[in-house]
């Protein structure tokens, strides 16, 4: 395993540093600080940028010949990190401690050290990972922020004005939706200079806007949560494929829920952020278009139409048809087969 020790702050010193101890140069672009790994370490980049008010931002996209290890050691209170991993696995753990903190692939995890004890970072070999690191002074950051601060509940207030490390804090969770897309934009976004500075500054703020409201979230009781997860998206998937194929027999929203591992609330918030929908306005679209297949490509009767996709009302079939085609089922299949 490598390991090496940065002992610097700001984020460009941090920069400074690593390039020092890889033996190569780093670049600087209107207060962003880049270097690109050596082929003899690995491939990818490190960034880093401050902005003014305590906040930073440190970007990991790299993919180690050999198990990296970064020490983070320095002489006064350390940062409060917020970890993001976008891609492949990150370890963490406190200087002072032994144990390992797995931060996976749409987790993030926010870290504080007690007095001047350091952070430790562990890169796996041969896999890439990307990671991103909002970190805050404190201190710099209360004088900026102190009125905000004062609005959080006790626990989030305690952590952002302990600007003398007298508490170590860990938190670690699945990231949200609305983070996830935070951070791809930010790996899309590729202008440079002055704009580039003024985006990375808003989507830090953004993502921080984000964190909080997780955490709060996080706190509530399982059945009341309603932010999304990215590592829920699969489960929204599988529930859009299941009324899919079961047209004629669809669970209540309910049982639904329970069959995605999901509440209620964050079933229907998922419908609404992929298909811009409720779940019974999903289920009511996909009766209409498989009843719409039916009337073109079968001679079923209305009646059988309406059984086969689910519904027991052959006048409710018709409104909701003629209110989506503006038309009734047996003219519409009429005027289908005059064509």
């Amino acid at each position: 395993m490598n390991s090496i020790e940065v002992n610097s702050l700001p984020l460009k010193d941090v920069i400074r540093d690593i390039a020092k101890l890889f033996n190569i140069t780093y670049t600087e672009n209107c207060g962003e600080y880049l270097l690109e790994l050596p082929p003899s370490v690995g491939k990818g980049s490190i960034r880093g940028i401050n902005f003014e008010g305590g906040l930073g931002l440190i970007q990991y996209d790299c993919l180690f010949k050999e198990d990296m290890e970064i020490n983070f050691v320095i002489n006064h209170v350390h940062p409060l990190k917020f970890l993001y991993t976008i891609e492949g696995l990150l370890l963490h753990r406190f200087e002072n401690e032994e144990n390992l903190h797995k931060i996976e692939q749409y987790q993030s995890a926010i870290v504080a050290s007690s007095k001047q004890n350091g952070h430790v970072l562990f890169f796996n070999a041969n896999q890439k990972t990307n990671v991103n690191s909002l970190e805050i002074d404190r201190k710099e950051f209360q004088s900026k922020m102190e009125c905000d601060i004062n609005s959080l509940d006790d626990e989030l207030e305690i952590l952002f004005k302990d600007i003398k490390g007298d508490g170590a804090f860990y938190y670690n969770g699945n990231y949200s939706l609305g983070i996830a897309e935070i951070l791809n934009e930010m790996l899309e976004f590729t202008a440079e200079s002055f704009t580039r500075k003024l985006f990375l500054e808003g989507m830090a703020y953004q993502i921080l806007t984000e964190q909080i409201l997780q955490y709060q979230d996080d706190q509530m009781d399982e059945n009341s949560r309603m932010l999304l997860r990215s590592s829920e998206l699969k489960q929204i998937h599988h529930i859009s494929n299941l009324i899919e194929s079961n047209i004629s027999d669809i669970p209540s929203v309910e049982n639904l829920a329970k069959e995605s591992g999901l509440n209620v609330n964050k079933l229907q918030a998922g419908f609404k952020k992929l298909y811009g929908t409720t779940v019974n306005n999903f289920v009511q679209m996909k009766r209409l278009e498989a009843a719409y297949n039916l009337l073109t490509k079968t001679d079923l009767s209305i009646s059988e139409i309406v059984n086969a996709i689910g519904l027991s009302s052959k006048s409710y079939f018709s409104k909701i048809f003629k209110e989506k085609h503006s038309i009734s089922p047996s003219e519409f299949r009429k005027k289908y087969r005059n064509k």
